[in-house]
Protein backbone atom coordinates (compact mmCIF):
# COMPACT_ATOMS: atom_id res chain seq x y z
CA UNK A 1 0.00 0.00 0.00
CA UNK A 2 1.30 3.38 -0.94
CA UNK A 3 1.58 6.44 1.37
CA UNK A 4 0.80 9.58 -0.28
CA UNK A 5 3.19 13.15 1.32
CA UNK A 6 0.09 14.29 2.91
CA UNK A 7 -0.79 11.03 4.81
CA UNK A 8 3.46 11.91 6.04
CA UNK A 9 2.96 15.13 6.60
CA UNK A 10 -0.42 14.37 8.53
CA UNK A 11 1.97 11.67 10.78
CA UNK A 12 4.58 14.17 11.41
CA UNK A 13 2.32 16.79 12.94
CA UNK A 14 0.12 13.74 15.36
CA UNK A 15 3.32 12.60 16.59
CA UNK A 16 5.27 16.53 16.95
CA UNK A 17 2.06 18.35 18.30
CA UNK A 18 2.13 17.28 21.71
CA UNK A 19 6.14 17.66 22.13
CA UNK A 20 5.66 21.41 20.97
CA UNK A 21 2.16 22.11 22.97
CA UNK A 22 4.57 20.57 26.33
CA UNK A 23 7.50 22.25 25.25
CA UNK A 24 5.19 25.65 25.26
CA UNK A 25 3.26 25.26 28.47
CA UNK A 26 6.94 24.66 30.05
CA UNK A 27 8.05 28.03 28.25
CA UNK A 28 4.29 29.63 29.78
CA UNK A 29 5.32 28.20 33.11
CA UNK A 30 9.27 29.59 33.16
CA UNK A 31 8.25 32.84 32.09
CA UNK A 32 5.49 32.98 35.01
CA UNK A 33 8.36 31.85 37.81
CA UNK A 34 10.51 34.60 36.26
CA UNK A 35 8.16 37.00 36.78
CA UNK A 36 7.25 36.45 40.05
CA UNK A 37 10.96 36.71 40.84
CA UNK A 38 11.26 40.31 39.24
CA UNK A 39 13.17 38.51 36.27
CA UNK A 40 10.52 40.65 33.81
CA UNK A 41 13.69 40.14 30.91
CA UNK A 42 13.51 36.41 31.08
CA UNK A 43 10.07 36.23 31.61
CA UNK A 44 9.78 38.43 27.99
CA UNK A 45 12.35 35.62 27.00
CA UNK A 46 10.25 32.49 27.43
CA UNK A 47 7.01 33.85 26.52
CA UNK A 48 8.50 35.42 23.08
CA UNK A 49 9.89 32.06 22.18
CA UNK A 50 6.20 30.29 22.25
CA UNK A 51 5.59 33.54 20.11
CA UNK A 52 7.90 32.45 18.00
CA UNK A 53 6.73 28.78 17.68
CA UNK A 54 3.80 30.27 16.37
CA UNK A 55 0.87 30.02 19.26
CA UNK A 56 -0.66 33.02 20.71
CA UNK A 57 -3.35 34.32 23.15
CA UNK A 58 -4.92 36.71 25.18
CA UNK A 59 -3.00 35.56 27.98
CA UNK A 60 0.29 35.46 26.40
CA UNK A 61 0.21 38.71 25.26
CA UNK A 62 -1.64 40.44 28.38
CA UNK A 63 1.75 38.68 30.14
CA UNK A 64 4.23 40.04 28.10
CA UNK A 65 2.45 43.74 28.21
CA UNK A 66 3.00 43.15 31.82
CA UNK A 67 6.74 42.60 31.97
CA UNK A 68 7.36 45.55 29.61
CA UNK A 69 5.32 48.19 31.53
CA UNK A 70 7.38 46.49 34.77
CA UNK A 71 10.88 47.51 32.45
CA UNK A 72 9.39 50.80 31.64
CA UNK A 73 8.73 49.74 27.93
CA UNK A 74 5.68 51.50 27.24
CA UNK A 75 5.96 51.20 23.31
CA UNK A 76 6.32 47.37 23.81
CA UNK A 77 3.62 47.15 26.60
CA UNK A 78 1.08 49.22 24.76
CA UNK A 79 1.22 46.83 21.36
CA UNK A 80 1.20 43.65 23.74
CA UNK A 81 -2.41 45.04 25.36
CA UNK A 82 -3.78 45.74 22.34
CA UNK A 83 -2.95 42.55 20.66
CA UNK A 84 -4.22 41.06 23.91
CA UNK A 85 -7.32 42.90 23.21
CA UNK A 86 -7.91 42.25 20.30
CA UNK A 87 -8.29 38.23 21.22
CA UNK A 88 -10.32 39.08 24.35
CA UNK A 89 -12.01 42.66 24.11
CA UNK A 90 -14.11 42.91 26.84
CA UNK A 91 -11.61 41.99 29.55
CA UNK A 92 -11.35 44.55 32.38
CA UNK A 93 -7.60 43.61 33.41
CA UNK A 94 -6.72 44.33 29.84
CA UNK A 95 -8.36 47.71 29.82
CA UNK A 96 -7.25 48.88 32.47
CA UNK A 97 -3.59 47.94 32.19
CA UNK A 98 -3.73 49.50 29.06
CA UNK A 99 -5.27 52.22 29.85
CA UNK A 100 -1.99 52.41 32.63
CA UNK A 101 0.06 52.16 29.72
CA UNK A 102 -0.52 54.78 28.24
CA UNK A 103 -1.04 57.25 30.87
CA UNK A 104 2.61 56.62 30.98
CA UNK A 105 2.82 58.09 27.44
CA UNK A 106 5.05 61.15 26.29
CA UNK A 107 2.25 62.69 23.92
CA UNK A 108 -1.46 63.36 24.73
CA UNK A 109 -3.08 63.43 21.26
CA UNK A 110 -6.24 64.63 21.26
CA UNK A 111 -9.09 63.27 18.63
CA UNK A 112 -10.89 65.65 16.28
CA UNK A 113 -14.12 66.53 17.82
CA UNK A 114 -16.87 64.24 16.87
CA UNK A 115 -20.54 65.19 16.03
CA UNK A 116 -23.37 64.14 17.26
CA UNK A 117 -23.91 60.88 14.64
CA UNK A 118 -20.34 60.16 15.01
CA UNK A 119 -20.82 60.04 18.56
CA UNK A 120 -23.80 58.24 18.87
CA UNK A 121 -22.38 55.52 16.05
CA UNK A 122 -19.05 54.88 17.66
CA UNK A 123 -20.96 54.12 21.51
CA UNK A 124 -23.80 52.26 19.70
CA UNK A 125 -21.32 49.86 17.79
CA UNK A 126 -18.66 49.17 19.96
CA UNK A 127 -20.84 47.29 22.15
CA UNK A 128 -20.06 44.37 19.90
CA UNK A 129 -17.45 43.72 17.11
CA UNK A 130 -19.00 42.80 13.94
CA UNK A 131 -19.03 39.23 14.66
CA UNK A 132 -21.48 39.89 17.81
CA UNK A 133 -23.57 41.80 15.62
CA UNK A 134 -23.84 39.23 12.97
CA UNK A 135 -25.18 37.21 16.06
CA UNK A 136 -27.02 39.41 17.08
CA UNK A 137 -28.85 39.54 13.75
CA UNK A 138 -29.05 35.64 13.25
CA UNK A 139 -30.72 35.61 16.46
CA UNK A 140 -33.52 38.41 16.07
CA UNK A 141 -33.88 36.80 12.24
CA UNK A 142 -35.10 33.72 14.77
CA UNK A 143 -37.26 35.63 16.81
CA UNK A 144 -38.76 37.25 13.97
CA UNK A 145 -40.19 34.55 12.51
CA UNK A 146 -41.39 32.96 15.38
CA UNK A 147 -43.21 35.52 16.36
CA UNK A 148 -44.47 35.96 12.62
CA UNK A 149 -45.80 32.57 12.67
CA UNK A 150 -46.89 32.60 16.06
CA UNK A 151 -49.18 36.02 14.84
CA UNK A 152 -50.11 34.24 11.45
CA UNK A 153 -51.72 31.53 12.87
CA UNK A 154 -52.77 33.31 16.41
CA UNK A 155 -56.97 32.99 16.60
CA UNK A 156 -57.16 35.52 19.29
CA UNK A 157 -57.61 38.95 17.70
CA UNK A 158 -55.72 40.69 21.34
CA UNK A 159 -52.82 38.42 20.72
CA UNK A 160 -52.26 39.31 16.90
CA UNK A 161 -51.86 42.67 17.95
CA UNK A 162 -49.54 41.93 20.47
CA UNK A 163 -47.57 39.47 18.40
CA UNK A 164 -47.65 41.78 15.63
CA UNK A 165 -46.54 44.62 17.35
CA UNK A 166 -43.53 42.36 19.02
CA UNK A 167 -42.62 41.13 15.46
CA UNK A 168 -42.33 44.70 14.04
CA UNK A 169 -40.08 45.62 17.02
CA UNK A 170 -38.17 42.63 16.38
CA UNK A 171 -37.78 43.06 12.86
CA UNK A 172 -36.38 46.80 13.97
CA UNK A 173 -33.59 45.64 15.69
CA UNK A 174 -32.74 43.06 12.86
CA UNK A 175 -32.17 45.51 10.70
CA UNK A 176 -30.81 47.89 13.17
CA UNK A 177 -27.99 44.63 14.10
CA UNK A 178 -27.77 43.95 10.10
CA UNK A 179 -26.64 47.20 9.19
CA UNK A 180 -24.62 47.84 12.54
CA UNK A 181 -22.43 44.42 11.31
CA UNK A 182 -21.91 45.70 7.90
CA UNK A 183 -20.71 48.98 9.07
CA UNK A 184 -18.34 47.41 11.58
CA UNK A 185 -17.17 45.46 9.36
CA UNK A 186 -16.10 47.98 6.96
CA UNK A 187 -14.61 50.04 9.64
CA UNK A 188 -12.77 46.81 10.42
CA UNK A 189 -11.10 46.77 6.86
CA UNK A 190 -10.01 50.07 6.98
CA UNK A 191 -9.16 50.12 10.64
CA UNK A 192 -4.86 49.72 10.44
CA UNK A 193 -3.50 50.40 13.43
CA UNK A 194 0.50 50.72 14.79
CA UNK A 195 2.23 51.31 17.73
CA UNK A 196 5.24 53.74 17.69
CA UNK A 197 8.32 51.57 18.87
CA UNK A 198 11.55 53.81 18.96
CA UNK A 199 11.95 56.07 21.83
CA UNK A 200 11.61 59.17 19.83
CA UNK A 201 10.89 59.48 15.96
CA UNK A 202 10.86 62.46 13.40
CA UNK A 203 7.73 62.71 11.23
CA UNK A 204 8.52 63.76 7.98
CA UNK A 205 6.62 65.47 5.22
CA UNK A 206 7.96 63.19 2.61
CA UNK A 207 9.21 59.74 2.48
CA UNK A 208 13.25 60.06 2.54
CA UNK A 209 15.97 60.94 5.16
CA UNK A 210 15.90 64.69 3.67
CA UNK A 211 12.27 65.48 4.28
CA UNK A 212 11.27 68.04 6.14
CA UNK A 213 10.36 67.21 9.80
CA UNK A 214 6.99 68.51 11.03
CA UNK A 215 6.31 67.13 14.01
CA UNK A 216 7.65 64.57 16.77
CA UNK A 217 6.32 61.46 18.41
CA UNK A 218 7.06 59.13 21.00
CA UNK A 219 6.79 55.44 21.61
CA UNK A 220 3.48 54.30 22.49
CA UNK A 221 1.22 56.78 20.53
CA UNK A 222 -1.02 54.43 18.20
CA UNK A 223 -0.96 55.62 15.00
CA UNK A 224 -3.48 54.58 11.51
CA UNK A 225 -1.21 53.68 8.70
CA UNK A 226 -2.70 55.01 5.36
CA UNK A 227 -0.31 53.96 2.94
CA UNK A 228 3.55 52.47 2.17
CA UNK A 229 6.47 53.55 0.06
CA UNK A 230 9.25 51.22 0.10
CA UNK A 231 11.04 51.35 3.86
CA UNK A 232 8.33 54.34 4.72
CA UNK A 233 4.69 54.35 5.78
CA UNK A 234 2.31 57.41 5.98
CA UNK A 235 1.05 57.61 9.47
CA UNK A 236 -2.38 59.12 11.07
CA UNK A 237 -2.58 60.81 14.60
CA UNK A 238 -5.88 60.98 15.87
CA UNK A 239 -5.76 65.04 16.30
CA UNK A 240 -5.30 64.20 12.02
CA UNK A 241 -1.92 65.25 11.29
CA UNK A 242 -0.25 62.92 9.45
CA UNK A 243 3.32 62.64 7.69
CA UNK A 244 5.91 60.07 6.73
CA UNK A 245 7.95 57.44 8.98
CA UNK A 246 10.15 54.75 8.59
CA UNK A 247 8.50 51.03 8.59
CA UNK A 248 11.28 50.25 11.45
CA UNK A 249 10.56 52.42 14.03
CA UNK A 250 6.55 51.30 14.50
CA UNK A 251 4.87 47.73 14.88
CA UNK A 252 1.60 46.88 13.25
CA UNK A 253 -1.39 45.48 15.26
Amino acid sequence: MKINVATYFFLFVLLVSPYICAQNETSFNLGKEAYKTENYQEAISQWQEILNAGEHSAELYFNLGNAHYKLNNIGPSIYYYEKALQLDPYDLDIQNNLAFAENARVDAIEPLPQNVFKTWYRSVSGVFNYNGWAINAAIFSFIFVLLFLLYYYSASERKKRILFAASIATLFFLVASITLAFMTYSDYQKNNPAIIYSEKVEVKDAPSVGGEVTFVIHEGTKVQLLERDDEWVRIRLEDGKDGWVPLTDLKEL
